[in-house]
């Protein structure tokens, strides 16, 4: 299968599935259990995407490098209640001078 057919696939299952979301009854997305479910989700999608990101390696491996340094001077500055922005470049440029100076 060629790359553009999996694209197309892809584009095709991911449409059909926004289309059976309005096919839920409403009844079943609102009980309270759900609600709590759907409140915290994106976060832990959010936590897993940064997670693997910043520790992931080849073939799955764990490496802790720049990215890792980065990610922890980012955390500092949301602590710090730093803007968005600042948070951005402080962690980029973390990790850019500590791989200029040979580490990671």
């Amino acid at each position: 299968m060629s790359l553009w057919a999996i694209v197309l696939v892809a584009g095709a299952l991911s449409l059909v599935t926004k289309l059976l979301g309005y096919l839920v009854p409403h009844d079943w997305l609102g009980g309270p259990l759900i609600s709590r479910i759907m409140k915290y989700l994106p976060i832990a999608l959010l936590a897993a995407l940064v997670a693997v990101q910043a520790f992931g390696g080849p073939q799955g491996s764990t490496i802790v490098d720049a990215r890792a340094a980065g990610l922890l001077v980012a955390i500092l500055a949301l602590c710090l209640r730093a803007p968005f922005l600042l948070v951005i470049v402080l962690a980029g440029a973390t990790a850019a001078i500590l791989r200029a100076i040979g580490w990671g």
